[in-house]
């Protein structure tokens, strides 16, 4: 199934997790933040969100400086 991750098409298995997704792009989880739809996903539910077909996954890395 298809659906957008940060602005870009992507095929992934069907019903696959957020936590999946991160995995299959190499992302910890540590220091991001992960909205579905423009709803955040809270970290302790990356595992038990399933994504769907068209669905947009916007992944936040969290960084610092001045």
């Amino acid at each position: 199934m298809n659906i957008k991750v940060n602005g870009k098409n992507v095929e992934i298995k069907e019903g696959a997790t957020v936590s999946e997704v991160l995995a299959s792009r190499n992302i910890t989880p540590a220091g991001i933040a992960v909205a579905v739809d423009n709803t955040v996903v809270p970290r302790d539910k990356y595992a038990t969100t399933t994504l769907s077909e068209g669905q947009s996954l916007l992944i936040i890395k969290a960084f610092y400086g001045g």
